[in-house]
């Protein structure tokens, strides 16, 4: 279900143009200047699988590229861009400057429904955390029609300063949604202005 097969079948996904892309396609280029074409998969290019994923089937290869293909649609869709570098956050792991930076993803040992996400910021004090893994949540399970997962859960690596803040507020965000079956929306972090001003509101005190 979660292999190629799979995703060889899915359906084109409609997509809707991303006020903070200025028209830019995000694939323009990968492959050259530095990035990984998004239809490879680089091991030595992404980060390791962290502690979030340990135990669980981690998604290498092609189910790896699959997802991230899907993540890239969704991220623009929804407008989930970092800042610092003014593109879609998905490209972060194509970005061969940072090889231990972007996601890495695993279906959950115990419900196969449920695909777990691990966030590695590039520095371990990165401001913009918490707007970006708040983003991811929001699109990935506000168009969950779109993957193959009833739930994506996101956590922030433990290398960031304040993980364990983050991680509990995605917790509450993952419970709120188990609950309601709705994605909440409140201090919603999408597109790189909005990222921004969330880093800066947010109680999530950044060293810069």
């Amino acid at each position: 279900m979660f292999g190629t097969s799979y995703w060889g079948i899915r359906a084109v996904a409609r997509r809707t143009m991303n006020p903070f892309s200025g028209g830019r396609s995000t694939a323009t280029g990968d492959g050259e200047g530095g990035f990984d074409q998004l239809t490879t998969f680089e091991p030595a290019h992404i980060p390791e699988p962290g502690s979030f994923l340990e135990g669980h089937d981690v998604l290498e290869g092609d189910d790896h590229v699959a997802f991230h293909e899907v993540t890239q649609e969704l991220f623009e869709e929804r407008g989930v861009y970092d800042a610092t570098f003014g593109y879609n956050l998905a490209r972060l792991n194509l970005d061969r400057r940072h090889p231990d930076a972007g996601y890495r993803y695993a279906v959950d040992a115990d419900d196969p429904t449920v695909l777990r996400a691990e966030f590695s910021p590039t520095t371990e004090f990165c401001p913009q955390a918490d707007a970006l893994v708040k983003g991811s949540f929001r699109a990935w399970n506000g168009l969950s029609d779109r993957h193959a997962y009833e739930l994506v859960r996101v956590r922030v690596r433990s290398t960031h300063h304040q993980s364990e803040h983050l991680n509990e507020t995605l917790e509450r965000l993952e419970s709120q949604y188990r609950e309601s079956g709705e994605v909440p929306t409140e201090s919603a972090g999408s597109g790189p202005g909005a990222a921004r001003q969330e880093g800066d509101e947010t109680t999530v005190h950044s060293p810069f």
